[in-house]
């Protein structure tokens, strides 16, 4: 959306001016009252500091910039970054124009109005349009099917890629077992390599480039594509130090608020990145997948609660007593006497006993739940449309509990998975991807189909039972 992205652009400039000046331009010794300011010409006058007496001159603050090179450095990358962003947000003008020059004069939609129109209405006039106008000229008419495939092109190859396992993004590892990786920077990776990025195997928007849909060579393409992904590699680990400090800055920046007002937010649980693709049908939109999941949200959360561990409970409910009671010490004495406040530390002391406490309640299950694994997934079922056969009579059992929480994550860990992400998706492109190469170039191949007024298409979203079987 272009109000999102103008915020987008104007977060960015935030982040790195604010984090320049927190380094560069605040007096840290006046801001701890490690150093003395008098505003007064009587020394024997109370001093009261003020939050403008910790920041420094501009001439002091800039110079102090300057003679940081590492910093200049940071900040002339950002720079080359935003203005990337910039040109990206420009052409994305150009193309939202035309949608709404789309939406007005073909559809007469007009914008005031769009807002209440469902998706169903809005493609019955899209098709109504083509077998009166024949805005595709490949094909006298267009079925829901065609426009799906256009604008799911390459999700559609992704949930494929996800299902057959052909992505490397489960690992086992020592001490955790079977363990998904999959973020938003590995997500985007993947993307650039197959879709859209230079040298991708895609040579426009709706059309895989020849050569891979021949078996020929294949070998060679193979080779190809592994050489590609290695140096795409080799730039995420080159410029992994700069993402991993953007990751780290915008976390806090966005997480810190909410840890502070929700502490526990963070034991709250959403959809895994991996659980949304994996979940997703073919030929699904955002809004359709978001739907569906949003209505299995409350029963899975009510599923995992099911296995709180007792143990855990009775911890968290003495360590939650613990912390309130010298919590309400604290807090009576503030009523008493507010200079208890003054005292070193006792404020922080107050805001992370009151973190700890809320984070133990999170841990301590409804007094009132009631133990129903099998029909807490059956209800969740019939909303994601996933259950294997080893689930069904075995809701109960912790393995079926740890295969779930693959798709239906913690929120910290989600957070957590995103701070690694610069550092370990390097190492899956060039260790875990590249061997795969083969077998991508084949998949692109077999599972290709051109469809007259579509262009090149996953043979999965074509929905052709006879060919790839009945999904369940």
């Amino acid at each position: 959306m272009l109000i999102g992205e103008i915020f987008e652009l104007m977060q960015f400039i935030f982040v790195v001016a604010f984090t320049t000046f927190l380094i560069s331009c605040v007096d840290y010794d006046i801001l701890f009252a490690n150093k003395a300011v008098n505003h007064s010409q009587h020394p024997s006058e109370p001093i009261k500091v003020t939050l403008p007496d910790a920041f420094l001159p501009p001439n002091v603050c800039s110079a102090r910039i300057q003679a940081n090179s590492f910093l200049i450095c940071i900040l002339v990358i950002a720079g080359v970054f935003w203005i990337h962003r910039l040109v990206k947000f420009i052409y994305n003008i150009c193309c939202y124009w035309e949608i709404h020059s789309f939406y007005i004069n073909a559809l007469r939609i007009p914008m005031s109005n769009l807002p209440y129109y469902t998706w169903q209405e809005v493609q019955a006039r899209i098709v109504q349009i083509q077998k009166e106008h024949q805005i595709c000229i490949h094909k006298k008419e267009l079925t829901e099917l065609d426009i799906y495939h256009r604008i799911l092109r390459f999700k559609n190859y992704m949930v494929a890629m996800v299902n057959k396992s052909l992505l490397p993004i489960r690992f086992r590892l020592p001490l955790l077992g079977d363990t998904v990786f999959y973020t938003r920077g590995l997500k985007y990776n993947f993307e650039l390599i197959f879709f859209w990025g230079p040298g991708s195997l895609f040579e426009n928007e709706w059309s895989l480039k020849a050569e891979y849909k021949r078996a020929g060579n294949r070998l060679e393409l193979a080779e190809k594509l592994s050489t590609r992904i290695l140096w795409i590699g080799i730039a995420n680990f080159l410029l992994c130090p700069l993402i991993l400090i953007w990751q780290i800055l915008y976390a806090f920046f966005s997480y810190t608020e909410i840890l502070k007002r929700e502490p526990g937010s963070l034991g709250a649980r959403c959809w895994s990145l991996y659980g949304r693709c994996y979940l997703r049908h073919f030929n699904e939109l955002d809004h359709e997948l978001q739907s569906r999941l949003s209505k299995g949200y409350k029963p899975a959360s009510k599923y995992m609660n099911c296995f709180i561990s007792p143990l855990l409970t009775i911890v968290a409910k003495n360590v939650a007593f613990f912390a309130g009671s010298i919590l309400a010490v604290l807090i009576a004495l503030t009523i008493y006497d507010e200079d208890v406040l003054a005292v070193e530390h006792v404020l922080t002391t107050v805001t992370l006993l009151g973190v700890g406490i809320t984070v133990c309640r999170s841990f301590i299950p409804d007094q009132h739940l009631v133990f129903c694994p099998e029909q807490l997934l059956r209800v969740i079922l019939a909303h994601i449309h996933y259950m294997p056969d080893h689930w069904q009579g075995n809701a109960h059992r912790y393995e079926t509990r740890d295969e779930f929480a693959q798709l239906f994550q913690y929120k910290a860990v989600f957070i957590l998975e995103e701070l690694l992400s610069p550092i370990i998706t390097p190492l899956i492109l060039i260790i875990c991807l590249r061997p795969k190469s083969l077998d991508i170039v084949d998949f692109f191949r077999n599972f290709t189909v051109a469809v007259g007024g579509g262009g090149d298409t996953c043979s999965f979203a074509q929905m052709d039972v006879r060919q790839h079987g009945h999904p369940a």
